[in-house]
Parts: structure tokens; C-alpha cells; sequence
């Protein structure tokens, strides 16, 4: 998915537009600059179905904690940023093995450490279950049971969490995002759908009969993934990240977004 170019101008200027703490004296430290950023700007990969990381006005335009952590991240290196969507976290980890994005602000996932050097954490998000109408389960410690089947995101965190704990449950793999886990409830192929709590509440809103169950299965960590030729920067990015979630930036945007079941890290 590509956004016009106006939106990519418009990104790069709000980015230099944001009240930013003093731009990193990279003149130091040319190599590191050359390896994080070759281009001249920061590329972004998002999530796009993911909203408890991205969320989509009416006019298309791209918002949520990812996207405030991109354009503060960008604006303290004093660089345009440009935002790269992925429609879900397959796609996410396809585009790993290419050059076409800098860094990816998505889970801290084992799965993806072949390609990415991961920052400290600038948020954690519970994962949990939303049940349909009359399914079996009733918290989340009853889901692992012989004919219970559940509905996970492919390739996304939850995923690769589930497929290491579930023993005896089924799971079924489907796109990311609302309208695939809502879908895969509401015809029955799912009697619940694991994810972050966020997103499951917004669904057991919006689906006759569904309910979020109690407890949880998961604390996944989000961070910025950083390209394994640009290692060498990650104390930088550590820095910046530690000052977002020390100057209120993160914890402003998880209030904006309206999200719940995430916090910054303490």
C-alpha cells in the first residue's frame, strides 16, 4: 500500500514542524548516519492493521503511537521522515529481506531478529482473547482445550506466541486487522480471536454477543527494529526512545489514540 506523495511532503514537514528536544550531533558519527538513514530520510514501516500501533483518519492519513514515535524520532535527527504502510504483519515480514525501509516500529519478535537489532521498548500491549456469542471459554486459561478454535493474525505476534503455547486448541491463521478477526467470529470459523486487548475490545463493541475474556496470554514489547547494518546506532535510538518515554511523548499519543490494555514502559 503507497500513499500519494503529497502525504509523504506533508509527513516530512510535519516532522520538522514537531517541538523536538536538540537534534543529535551526527557530524560525529558519519558511519552510523550512513547506515541508519543511507537516503537522507527516515523510512518508517508500519503495521497498518494494527491500531493499537496505527490508526487511519477519514481522509486516509496515518496516526497512533507509531507514527508520533516516527515523526519525533525523525525530527530529533533532523531528517524528513517517510512513512511506509504495510497492510498487515505478513506483509510487514515480507518486506524484511529488502532495503526499502530504515527502521520498522512494530513487536519486539524473535521470528524477525534475522534481519532487525531491536531499540528498548517504547510501549507494551496485553494480548488476550475476545470469545463470539456461546463460545466454550470463559477466561482465557480455559481456551487451550481439545475443540476450541482460534483465530490469530498470520505472521504478527500473537502468532508466533500462540504457536508455542497452544497444546491442544486449534488455531486458525487470517489476515490482520478488524474486519478479518470480526468476520472470523461472527461465521463461526473462530470461537475466539487472540490479540492485543485493544483491538478486542473494539470488536466485542462492535459484534452482537462477543466478550473479552478475562486474563491474558501475553505482554508483547514494542520497539523500534533498527537494520542489522545500522546496529551501531541503537545506543542513539535507545537515547531518543528513553526521552519519549520519559518527556510524555508516548504516553500523549496512547491518550490521543484512545487505546486501551497498553502502557509505557516503567
Amino acid at each position: 500500500m503507497k500513499l500519494p506523495r503529497r502525504h509523504f511532503l506533508h509527513l516530512a514537514a510535519g516532522a520538522a514542524a514537531l517541538p523536538a528536544a536538540p537534534q543529535i550531533a551526527w557530524a560525529q558519527a558519519p558511519s552510523a548516519r550512513a547506515t541508519l538513514f543511507p537516503t537522507g530520510k527516515l523510512r518508517v514501516a508500519l503495521i497498518a492493521s494494527n491500531p493499537v500501533l496505527v490508526t487511519r483518519g477519514t481522509d486516509g492519513s496515518l496516526g497512533g503511537v507509531s507514527v508520533s514515535v516516527a515523526r519525533t524520532l525523525a525530527a530529533r535527527l533532523g531528517i524528513p521522515v517517510e512513512l511506509k504502510p504495510h497492510d498487515n504483519p505478513m506483509r510487514y515480514n515480507e518486506s524484511l529481506a529488502s532495503d526499502d525501509w530504515d527502521i520498522g516500529l512494530a513487536a519486539r519478535d524473535p521470528s524477525r531478529a534475522e534481519y532487525l537489532a531491536f531499540s528498548v521498548t517504547f510501549m507494551e500491549v496485553d494480548n488476550g482473547y475476545v470469545a463470539r456469542a456461546g463460545a466454550t471459554p470463559t477466561t482465557a486459561e480455559e481456551v487451550d482445550r481439545a475443540g476450541v478454535k482460534i483465530a490469530v493474525a498470520q505472521g504478527s505476534a500473537p502468532h508466533t506466541v500462540l504457536t508455542r503455547l497452544i497444546k491442544n486448541a486449534e488455531i486458525i491463521q487470517v489476515p490482520g486487522g478488524f474486519d478479518s478477526a470480526r468476520e472470523a467470529l461472527a461465521t463461526g470459523k473462530a470461537d475466539v480471536y487472540g490479540e492485543n486487548l485493544h483491538l478486542a475490545h473494539r470488536i466485542a463493541d462492535a459484534l452482537p454477543g462477543a466478550q473479552v475474556l478475562p486474563g491474558r496470554f501475553n505482554v508483547v514489547q514494542m520497539a523500534i527494529g533498527v537494520r542489522k547494518r545500522a546496529a551501531s546506532a541503537l545506543p542513539t535510538v535507545d537515547e531518543l526512545v528513553n526521552g519519549m518515554r520519559s518527556d510524555g511523548t508516548v504516553e500523549k499519543a496512547i491518550t490521543e489514540a484512545g487505546e486501551r490494555g497498553v502502557r509505557v514502559p516503567n
